[in-house]
């Protein structure tokens, strides 16, 4: 069973990357009589039996439940989950900890009602069906598991989750918080969320030098009736500088508008909008290059600095990559025609007419903002999946 992840062995600093190296080096060799742990994909065994009870007992389950637990390590929740669900589905990374749950549970009746996978469950291409999920998080996934269970359909109708503190702290933060991102935005608009409790560094073993908060993710049921790829697709952008105006995290990156206008393209093509494919005349070339070169220094190397690391998606780190090997070398980059002035202009009169919201920085915007942008946008055919 994971908790966050340690990296730099024989140092005692603790950095915001990395907050348990300092614990994991020196209480790795004891954190297990039978293995070491593997601090390295987050193994931070939760020890405090009452801390796993009261974990299984806020997820309130049913007998005829399936529960999904992550990361169930040597079973010590996986056990209280099986006194009360018909069945769990653990997934586990580490196979010498899959041969330790297999073996603590073989021969008994819980058996036949545990079904493991070995793997990493944020590779794992879908989730199989569930009720309710239960993990104790490993620090390195909590970002793309939250977003994973709540792009998850059917939707679970309850998730327990264990986190970093820092991190749970984001799921509750409101506009003009510190801790605001895109993970509060969308764990807020398709999820109730509730603090359960606070559990200390010396529940576990080895213990973290951080501190963690159990969260209760409630789907919003009925789901709200908007894309979440849509939904998501647009904060993508939004975030990737929180503290830049819209205007900017839109018009003033190129790679943004390429995408945007390769969607609209896609949307015309099956709706059988003709466009007009002719390049753009030199003075409205001219236009659009002052335009794009005031923010275009530095897009690719905002989108992989953001203040929000572990909130952004690989998306945008493999379109980095992409982008810097095909631009490399090419400083007028490729040449723009009218379908790009056209794009462009649908993406001012959404920020600066339809909205009003051009000059807001993300940071400052709530739920209704997102929603008003993402209505306007979409009026002009312009997706964001």
């Amino acid at each position: 069973m994971g908790m966050p992840k340690s990296a730099r062995k024989n140092s005692n600093a603790v950095s915001k990357a990395d907050p348990y190296a300092g614990a994991a080096a020196r209480k790795g060799k004891a954190a297990n009589n039978i293995f070491k742990m593997n601090t390295d994909i987050g193994q931070h065994i939760l020890k405090n039996p009452g801390v796993a009870q009261a974990i299984v007992d806020k997820a309130d389950l049913k007998q005829s439940d399936i529960v999904l637990e992550v990361g169930p390590g040597t079973g010590n929740l996986t056990t209280r989950i099986l006194e009360k669900a018909k069945r769990v589905i653990a997934v586990e990374q580490d196979p010498r900890m899959a041969a330790e749950l297999t073996k603590r549970f073989q021969s008994t009746p819980a058996a036949k009602r545990l079904e493991l996978t070995l793997g990493d469950v944020i590779k794992m291409p879908q989730l199989p069906y569930f009720d309710v999920c239960i993990s104790n998080t490993p620090y390195q996934i909590s970002s793309p598991l939250t977003f994973k269970l709540l792009a998850t359909s059917p939707s679970p109708r309850t998730c327990i989750l264990m986190f970093q503190r820092e991190f749970a702290m984001r799921l509750f933060a409101k506009p003009g918080d510190k801790l605001y991102s895109r993970l509060s935005v969308n764990a807020q608009m398709w999820a109730k969320v509730d603090h359960v409790m606070k559990v200390g560094k010396n529940n576990f073993n080895p213990p973290p030098q951080v501190e963690s908060n159990v969260v209760r993710l409630t789907p919003k049921n009925p789901r709200p009736q908007i894309s979440y790829d849509e939904w998501d697709g647009l904060l993508r952008i939004a975030f990737v500088r929180k503290n830049r105006v819209l205007r900017s995290g839109f018009l003033g990156t190129s790679t943004v508008m390429d995408m945007l206008e390769a969607n609209y393209r896609t949307f015309c093509a099956q709706n059988d909008i003709l466009l007009d494919d002719a390049p753009l005349e030199e003075a409205a070339l001219e236009v659009m290059d002052v335009d794009d070169r005031a923010e275009d220094d530095a897009e690719w190397d905002g989108i992989m600095d953001v203040d929000d690391g572990d909130d952004v998606p690989d998306f945008f780190r493999e379109e980095a990559a992409r982008k810097a090997k095909k631009f490399q070398g090419n400083p007028n980059r490729k040449k723009k025609g009218k379908v790009a002035e056209l794009v462009r202009s649908k993406v001012v009169k959404v920020l600066e007419v339809d909205t009003e919201l051009a000059e807001k920085r993300a940071r400052l915007c709530d739920e209704g903002d997102f929603l008003k942008l993402l209505y306007a946008f979409n009026q002009e055919g312009i997706h964001f999946s």
